[in-house]
């Protein structure tokens, strides 16, 4: 049993999974701090279900890109878990995690962050006898740099998450091979696909300590830039 975390938007998710079974899930989209939300989630999905903490062999935590301070809490959150019940923790990439909303297509699978200041975080997969490969690591760049990008592959593009809302005039308006938007439902991180996903991860052994435990920005934060351009 595997206890999946997401924290890295607005969306704050939690997940129990066993095996490729999602249990339980418990995701919110509200203006509140993932401090105050994850954590009475958490005890909540657990009270509900009637299992036990003790049970859960991993924590699956995604890792970045995404908010930095919502990164900061689920990263705690998870890692005081693990070492409470010292279990392992399972990384898994934000960006890959979006990817798996998506299968059994011959498209492009690009997940697309708003990063601001007209940039995203992205990467691009596609998608091999049920499994989702990584054609391009996930990264943060300019949108028009990533529409040159995957107009050099010749191959449709399914693009998804809260970077469609900004990004979508830009896209339909630069790109000018196919491509296509998916719906509002599969444009949020989902701590079930999460846990689905770190279920193969726990599988291989693709997983690291609580002490080992790292995030991953992309870039250097807002507050981190306006100190080194005042020098």
């Amino acid at each position: 049993m595997i206890l999946a975390i997401d924290s890295s938007s607005v969306v704050a998710s939690v997940a129990i999974v066993s095996e490729d079974k999602v249990i339980a899930e418990y995701s919110t989209n509200l203006k509140k701090t993932h401090s105050q939300t994850l954590m009475p989630m958490i005890d909540e999905i657990f009270k509900m279900t009637g299992l036990n903490k003790k049970d859960l062999k991993a924590v699956a935590i995604t890792n970045g890109p995404g908010s930095f301070t919502g990164l900061r809490i689920g990263g705690a959150t998870a890692k005081g878990i693990a070492l409470a019940l010292n279990i392992p923790v399972i990384q898994i990439s934000t960006i890959e995690a979006m990817a798996y909303n998506i299968n059994y297509t011959d498209k492009y699978i690009c997940p697309i962050m708003d990063a601001r200041r007209n940039q995203v975080y992205t990467g691009v997969y596609e998608c091999k006898e049920e499994e989702i490969n990584c054609i391009v690591n996930p990264k943060a760049c300019d949108i028009k740099e990533l529409i040159d990008e995957l107009e050099k592959t010749g191959n449709e593009v399914i693009f998804l998450g809260d970077g469609i809302v900004p990004f979508k005039d830009i896209i339909d308006k630069e790109m000018k091979l196919k491509h296509y938007f998916s719906k509002g439902h599969l444009n949020s991180q989902r701590a079930g696909t999460i846990g689905v996903l770190a279920w193969k991860y726990f599988l291989e052994e693709k997983y690291v300590s609580s002490e080992e435990f790292g995030l991953e920005y992309f870039r250097l934060s807002q507050a981190e830039r306006e100190r080194m351009n005042r020098g």
